[in-house]
């Protein structure tokens, strides 16, 4: 059932769901960037307000966060009979890579269990629980269920279309601007907003800019070293494969991850110099340019949950055009550049009416420094809960 609202003589037991809840959710977290294709969960075993143990869903195939948690509980020697578990998703009821949770859950004894997400496919939504209740365990559901369900967005959005959440990101002047006349782009932002960006990647399991930005900056599109986070997938939109041998992508420590996405008509021998070192995909599709719901779909197989787009205007611009982006993330650095050549962030042909231009809801800014950072939803790019396989 729903968590209800508690009478004034419960609110210390509220609270203290609260607290755990909270402690659940900064345990999955720890598992950023490490769990693809599943979500980041969290759980916290509690009896009496004491933690009996506690876990998080490590890497896809290895146990989920209700199994770490019974484990750390044994490793201390206490038994959770009559315990409360906390957990930020609702539990597995079916047999994948790892045997049900529920099934764990009901022979550990629990007596209350209390859930943030509930699974929303609709083969599993809400059976972990009736399968939990039938076996005399209280369930609830909702505690901080939209934090729960943010965290793992591009799961969410995954494990419903078999496509990745797709995030705009881009630094702009004032005036729209990415770069000037010359191709000068580096600051526009200050360094608390590229901190920033370094976290956005660490959230997203692939990046992706065009052949254009790697001619111009060589970026390594890499974490910050010292990061703990598994190093996200980098492609390149690269129709005729002319990225260089030298090229960062091509040549660093983190090779094995970059991706060149290429048209099948590019010249053969580049795109068999490129394969010595790198992976590269070939659209077989007509026309000079690469079909972006083709990427998507391979993206979703491979599978990408989610994708950070930070190409220029043009790739901007192309993923708009196509429909294919959910969200934006644009810093706005304090400058103004100006000029009829410098490039803008979203360019290509534009639309041609009010009505046809995407538009932007919920939107959130925050101070980075003296930057400004605005997010929001791309109306079309709705996302949905998630599950766990």
């Amino acid at each position: 059932m729903p968590l209800r609202k508690r009478s004034s003589g419960s609110d210390s037991a509220a609270v203290a769901d609260s607290r755990f809840m909270r402690r659940a959710l900064a345990l999955a977290r720890r598992a950023r960037g490490a769990t693809r294709p599943n979500p980041m969960v969290g759980a916290v075993l509690v009896r009496n307000g004491r933690i009996l143990g506690e876990g998080w869903h490590q890497r896809a195939g290895q146990p989920h966060a209700e199994i770490e948690a019974l484990r750390d509980a044994d490793r201390h020697g206490r038994k959770p009979r009559g315990a409360t578990l906390y957990v930020t998703l609702e539990p597995c009821c079916t047999h994948g890579r790892t045997p049900p949770c529920t099934e764990a859950i009901i022979a550990a004894g629990i007596r209350r269990v209390v859930v943030a997400a509930t699974d929303p496919n609709p083969a599993h939504a809400g059976h972990g629980f009736d399968l939990l209740r039938a076996a005399g365990i209280r369930v609830e559901h909702g505690l901080l269920a939209r934090t729960a369900t943010e965290l793992n967005a591009g799961f969410n959005h995954w494990i419903v279309h078999h496509t990745p959440l797709i995030t705009l990101k881009a630094a702009f002047t004032l005036d729209g601007r990415i770069a000037t006349s010359t191709g000068e782009s580096k600051w526009i932002t200050s360094p608390a907003s590229r901190a920033r960006v370094q976290q956005l990647r660490a959230a997203h399991d692939a990046i992706l800019v065009g052949i254009q930005t790697i001619l111009a900056d060589d970026p390594s599109l890499t974490l910050r070293k010292g990061a703990t986070e598994r190093a996200p997938i980098r492609l390149v939109l690269d129709s005729r494969a002319r990225t260089p041998r030298t090229s960062r992508l091509v040549s660093d420590a983190h090779a094995a991850a970059t991706i060149i996405v290429a048209k099948a008509s590019a010249p053969a021998r580049r795109v068999a110099a490129l394969r010595r070192y790198v992976t590269v995909w070939l659209d077989p599709g007509p026309g000079p340019r690469i079909d972006l719901h083709w990427l998507v779909g391979e993206l979703g197989r491979f599978p990408v949950t989610s994708l950070l787009v930070e190409g220029g205007g043009e790739v901007h611009a192309a993923f708009l055009e196509a429909r294919l982006a959910h969200r934006t993330a644009f810093f706005y650095g304090p400058k103004v550049i100006g000029g009829t050549d410098a490039p803008r962030g979203v360019a290509g042909e534009g639309f041609q009416s009010l009505e046809d231009a995407p538009r932007l809801v919920g939107l959130r800014h925050r101070r980075f420094g003296d930057d400004l950072l605005v997010e929001a939803c791309i109306e079309q790019g709705e996302v949905t809960p998630a599950r766990r396989s």
